[in-house]
């Protein structure tokens, strides 16, 4: 209660009865666990609906070992909105499982970090490199 309903008398107060008011609480605290319960199992159909969602709309990629793939280009990478999106062409040289993948530059040279296939795209040409 707020100070202002103590001095005033407000009809909060004056229907106040402390033996229907504890009463009531032990109530809430009998039915905590099932009130808990509850939540947790609205809050795991939930997580799957959210899950079901979000593997019908990805495409998973599967890239093989020597495929040519583009990279998303970083955020420091885009000066405008007509910047390139995708950067540079690599070679897959290490296929991690769970879409992480190993890459190379075309020149040789290894990247030390791997890269995730939500990252990555087919690069399509025409040559063979």
């Amino acid at each position: 209660m707020i100070p202002v309903e103590v001095l005033e008398r407000s009809h909060r107060v004056q229907n106040f009865y402390t033996d229907t008011s504890n009463e009531g609480r032990r109530m809430n605290f009998i039915l905590l666990d099932e009130v808990r319960d509850k939540a947790w199992i609205n809050f795991e159909a939930l997580k799957r609906r959210i899950e079901h969602n979000y593997k019908t709309k990805v495409n998973p990629r599967q890239f093989k070992v020597v495929d040519l793939v583009m990279r998303r280009a970083c955020l420091y990478q885009i000066e405008n909105k007509l910047s390139p999106k995708w950067s540079d062409t690599y070679r897959i040289t290490k296929v991690l499982g769970n879409g992480a993948y190993r890459l190379k530059i075309l020149d040789d040279e290894a990247i030390p970090s791997t890269r995730n296939a939500i990252n990555l795209k087919f690069y399509f040409s025409l040559k063979v490199c």
